[in-house]
């Protein structure tokens, strides 16, 4: 009888054992290579010229890439302490500083040139820690009207990833003079150790040579909808690009319909493809 007892005691021990490892496999414990447990990064991008705020308060265009939940923004016409009579409600303000106090986010800003007292350039807000940040200025080649620039901001991501983000504006002065700018976008850009976005005002129509065919490696994450001005847009001037292709995905864009400046924003929800 002890036998028998000591037989029934071990084949229950094991069949608890067994049954224990059986319910913590269970549907609530997926394996990690079922599709959807992804570890790709998603990111909602915003590109706006703001035109030096003079059609908002710096907390109004803070509040909308709060709406949109932006992850990472490329800001043109950003003021820095300037002093303009079309905009006297920004005078002496820190645009890149207060637009990342209001959206509680991370900043980048490059100077392009010193206007009014103060400095006019490209800004970056940012969710996510940069590991580096650096001005490239573009040429000015003959019939070029402005100092234009890139910002560079490598940003490092919540998985781990890294990614270069930039944000440029593109002089409005010629084809010639743009075609000239896009080249050296290239050069810096294409052999880039992390996957790129570059979003920005081009002042380029999508059939002109700069875009058609200096963007042709490039892959577009916004719609084709005009742009600019934004009250009766005619012209679609400003455009998300993200190279290589082969990593990245576009979920979603879009061209909101506000009226915070002279251009409207253009949006992008992307995936980085691990």
């Amino acid at each position: 009888m002890k036998a028998f007892l000591s037989f029934f005691l071990l084949i229950s021990v094991n069949f608890l054992i067994i049954g224990g490892s059986y319910g913590c496999n269970s549907s609530n414990d997926a394996p990690s290579d079922l599709p959807f447990d992804n570890n790709n990064e998603q990111l909602k991008i915003v590109c706006y010229n703001i035109r030096y705020g003079e059609l908002a308060s710096l907390e109004e265009i803070a509040g909308f890439f709060k709406d949109q939940n932006a992850d990472i923004v490329a800001l043109q016409e950003v003021d820095v302490n300037t002093h303009r009579e079309a905009a006297p409600h920004q005078n002496g303000k820190d645009f890149i500083t207060e637009l990342g106090y209001h959206s509680g986010m991370l900043t980048a800003y490059a100077r392009t040139i010193y206007y009014s007292g103060g400095y006019y350039g490209i800004g970056i807000l940012s969710k996510y820690p940069f590991k580096q940040t650096r001005k490239v200025l573009l040429p000015m080649t003959a019939g070029a009207r402005e100092q234009r620039g890139m910002l560079l901001a490598d940003v490092e991501l919540p998985n781990g990833e890294m990614m270069t983000f930039v944000s440029t504006h593109l002089d409005h002065s010629t084809s010639e003079v743009r075609s000239a700018q896009v080249e050296v976008v290239n050069q810096t850009l294409m052999d880039n150790p992390y996957p790129v976005i570059i979003a920005g005002d081009f002042n380029a129509d999508p059939e002109s040579k700069e875009i058609k065919e200096g963007m042709k490696n490039w892959g577009r994450a916004c719609p084709l909808e005009f742009t600019a001005p934004a009250k009766s847009p005619r012209v679609k001037i400003d455009y998300i690009f993200y190279y290589p292709t082969d990593k990245w995905n576009v979920i979603k864009s879009e061209t909101p319909q506000i009226q915070m400046s002279d251009h409207l924003p253009v949006t992008a929800e992307m995936e980085l493809i691990d």
